[in-house]
Parts: C-alpha cells; sequence; structure tokens
C-alpha cells in the first residue's frame, strides 16, 4: 500500500476549461459533467481551479454583475496546491489533512496531467475509509470554530421572518438585513 502512487489511481482526463471561459460557461460545464470543480487550462499548463464554492461566492459577492460578463480565472485562487504523480497515497492523505482540501491537480514538469479525489482513494483503497472520516471531522470542528467566532461578533438573535430567504425562525442583523443562521452561512 505505501508503494501506492498517485498516477496509478489519478483521474487522467479531468474536466477542464479555458482561462477565457466565463462563471456561466463553468456552471453549465459543472452540471453537464457531475463534478464540482473544474480546472483552467491553457494549453498543458494549470493556469487555475475553480470549484462550486467559489461559483456561489461570485453570485453573492458580485451579485451586479452577470455570471457571463465574470472570467473564471479573475476569482480563481493565485496559488493551487498541486500533487505528482509520484507522490505516494499516504503522501497525498497527510497534504489533505494539512490542507484541508479533497482534491488535488496532479502536475508533471508545469504540465497537467490528471486529477486526484478522496473518491478517486476509496475507490480504489475502501480501508483508507476511516482516515478520510477522521479528515472530515477535522474540517467540520474547524467550520464550527469559524462560526462560533462569528457569532460573537453578531447582534442578539430576535425571532421574525429572514429577509433572504422568508423562512421564520430566529435572526440576527447583518450587513443590515436580518436574516438566519442558514443564510449567514451562505455568505
Amino acid at each position: 500500500m505505501k508503494n501506492i502512487v498517485v498516477a496509478d489511481i489519478m483521474t487522467r482526463e479531468p474536466v477542464t476549461i479555458s482561462p477565457s471561459s466565463n462563471l456561466l460557461d463553468c456552471a453549465r460545464k459543472m452540471v453537464k459533467k457531475k463534478v464540482g470543480s473544474l480546472l483552467i487550462v491553457d494549453g498543458k499548463k494549470l493556469a487555475g481551479f475553480i470549484s462550486r464554492q467559489d461559483i456561489l461566492w461570485a453570485l453573492i459577492k458580485k451579485s451586479k454583475k452577470d455570471l457571463s460578463s465574470i472570467k473564471a480565472i479573475d476569482i480563481s485562487p493565485k496559488k493551487i496546491a498541486t500533487i505528482k504523480p509520484s507522490d505516494t497515497i499516504n503522501e497525498v492523505l497527510k497534504k489533505m489533512k494539512k490542507l484541508k482540501f479533497d482534491r488535488f491537480p496532479v502536475v508533471q514538469e508545469k504540465k497537467l496531467v490528471g486529477m486526484i479525489t478522496v473518491r478517486d482513494i476509496l475507490n480504489f483503497h475502501p480501508e483508507y475509509y476511516p482516515e478520510l472520516e477522521e479528515f472530515a471531522q477535522i474540517r467540520e470542528e474547524t467550520q464550527k470554530l469559524k462560526r462560533l467566532e462569528k457569532s460573537k461578533t453578531k447582534a442578539p438573535l430576535v425571532e421574525g421572518i429572514c429577509d433572504e430567504c422568508g423562512a421564520y425562525g430566529l435572526l440576527h442583523k447583518e450587513n443590515g438585513m436580518m436574516i438566519c443562521a442558514s443564510c449567514s452561512e451562505k455568505i
């Protein structure tokens, strides 16, 4: 098991887009291909990475702009964590835990050669499930701590109808609006 490398189980033809693609095209391609992220590729060189969360963030934060006018490369992170095809699965798992990512582009000599995800690892080695479950719990606890910190700075809760989704429940004031906890997590 320790000698199994990324090249053995990675997805060799990940779903990609060009840097000039807009977010609407990205969303369409994600739905069509049933994936949660796309790799932005210029020629064979990895130029960026975009996920569902990035598109949702752009939709909320840049709502005045149409998704067809925002390029994927403009909201892609500038630094992208990658894996080499010669790295072992154990090295990938360590990097996943450390960075709290569940997928990595696989790059060799600055060229994209594939993508490795948690699903790839579990399909090949289901015995890694307990280790990856621990990774998911760490991520969840980190998110809970962030929400707790965020809630300390918010005004007290009141009952009412959420300005964002229209649901009745406990609300707090955020950006001049009274919103529920689930809408607050989306922002």
